[in-house]
């Protein structure tokens, strides 16, 4: 009895010894990219597709992705989240409550830290970092990745200090805190995060996004939403010695930067998110305005694979199309299909770019995923080929489909949202309802642009190294693990 409990005891042991080693031996993947379409739920995804390529075609990201997963998303005191817990789940492996960036699931949102055109407002709202035993910060995939040698970096269409980007470098009690984000990124700086340092190595290696007012001083006529610390951080990041940051404000300089470039980072709006890319493509073909200046997703994503991939170790990228969220809570569907379009040709031209030199992705992971869910919702029995964005009409007769009181309505509505008449509905016109400004309608009233998110699941797509692990439905704070075990980290 005595030699068979010694047998089932060093048995279990070695089970012991083996699971640790399997879980933190060298994974599959060298480099990992994570797509975030921010707000991209199954909707948005089946109704892009119908729009760019027809009921019977396919995403970009939908052909190159063999893996699949359903992710659940709710925060840790939410069934809906907000995309700060939902996208730190995914960074960090911790569920943490709404509006909290990358801290424990203990941590409470405090402050408001809401934006103020009011300097001692802001100067507040800059400092208010978390307050003492309120929480800790959790270990981000990103700071790992740094930690073990690897370059690392994050791009996005929305603030570079907004929510989705921010839990792959940051650590704070509230998503609002904006200039304090962005103090974490400046080596060596009052606030850096020194987490993201490997030695010698300081700071993310490549960042793009927008929002330059968090990292510029204020002044009152030139950049009122600006420091109001003073600081200037680009110049602090440019100065840093044996690793100054090449700072580009517009396209042209991003392109002219080396792929050997070290240390960059790109912001390619003064002040809040890049365009739309209904607008920015507007711009650009006009011949004016900011859409000429700033760079496409693909084109930020290409370049930014170009500068990670010179490190023999290895890399992480964090790629966000964030303004589809931002169309989606407007209620405006046109400008969410047209950035997820914008988002899949970025997936696309990653995937391309990296085959040049790792052709069956051998040594990649590659994953595309959204945060949360919106309350757009696919309604009636339209006909197929009829225009995802018009009036739905009846695959049986041809007709506008019409409701109890035989008015017409869109294929697209919201669970909620600010299109929402008190009073009796009137007709529709296709050319109303394809119109680039057009908000559809939806359920319950709420004031503008405050459509909520939407709590159900949402889909998850992989491929390359590592990426058999998705399957099934997955907690979000899963992905985190997989993520981790093919790294290797």
């Amino acid at each position: 009895m005595l030699k068979r409990t010694l047998l089932a005891t060093n048995i279990a042991a070695m089970l012991v010894v083996a699971f640790s080693s399997t879980a933190y031996a060298a994974g599959p993947a060298k480099n990992v990219i994570f797509f975030l379409g921010d707000g991209m739920g199954p909707t948005v995804v089946t109704a892009a597709r119908i729009h760019q390529y027809g009921e019977a075609g396919s995403l970009k990201f939908e052909q190159a992705l063999q893996r699949t997963a359903r992710i659940k998303t709710y925060s840790n005191d939410a069934q809906t989240t907000d995309s700060a817990p939902s996208m730190a789940s995914y960074m960090t492996g911790v569920k943490a409550n709404n509006e909290v960036i990358s801290m424990s699931a203990n941590t409470i949102a405090s402050g408001a830290n809401k934006p103020s055109a009011d300097p001692v407002t802001m100067v507040a709202n800059a400092v208010n970092n978390c307050a003492p035993g309120n929480g800790t910060s959790v270990q981000t995939i990103l700071e790992l990745a740094k930690l073990n040698g690897k370059s690392v970096g994050a791009v996005t269409t929305t603030e570079l200090t907004h929510a989705t980007p921010a839990t792959t470098y940051a650590h704070i009690c509230n998503r609002n805190a904006q200039f304090n984000i962005a103090a974490q990124l400046a080596p060596n700086g009052v606030g850096y995060n020194t987490a993201l340092s490997n030695g010698a190595d300081l700071g993310v290696d490549v960042l793009m996004g927008g929002g330059a007012n968090h990292f510029t001083p204020y002044v009152a006529v030139t950049n009122p939403k600006g420091r109001p610390d003073g600081r200037d951080l680009l110049v602090e990041m440019q100065q840093v010695v044996n690793g100054g940051y090449t700072v580009a404000r517009d396209k042209t300089a991003m392109l002219a930067a080396p792929v050997t470039t070290k240390k960059f980072i790109g912001l390619y709006s003064n002040t809040s998110h890049l365009e739309y890319e209904l607008d920015r493509a507007a711009q650009t073909l006009a011949g004016v305005g900011a859409g000429v200046t700033q760079p496409t997703l693909s084109e930020m994503t290409v370049k930014s694979v170009q500068m990670l991939s010179q490190n023999p170790n290895g890399y992480f990228l964090m790629v966000e199309g964030g303004r589809i969220d931002h169309a989606l809570h407007g209620t405006n569907a046109k400008r969410a299909l047209v950035d997820t379009i914008a988002f899949d040709d970025a997936i696309a031209a990653a995937i391309a770019e990296v085959k040049k030199t790792d052709p069956t992705l051998a040594n990649t992971l590659i994953v595309v995923t959204a945060d949360h869910d919106h309350t757009m919702t696919f309604n009636g029995y339209g006909k197929i080929g009829n225009p995802i964005l018009d009036i739905n009409r009846s695959y049986a007769t041809n007709a506008d489909s019409l409701d109890v009181n035989g008015i017409n309505y869109t294929t697209l509505v919201f669970g909620n949202g600010p299109n929402r008449v008190n009073v009796a509905r009137t007709s529709l016109l296709s050319a109303t309802v394809l119109g680039d400004n057009y908000m559809q309608e939806s359920g319950v009233r709420t004031a503008a642009g405050s459509e909520t998110h939407g709590g159900g699941d949402v889909m998850l797509f992989a491929t390359g190294a590592g990426a058999a692990s998705f399957k099934g439905t997955m907690d979000n704070t899963q992905v985190f693990s997989i993520v981790r075990t093919a790294f290797g980290l």
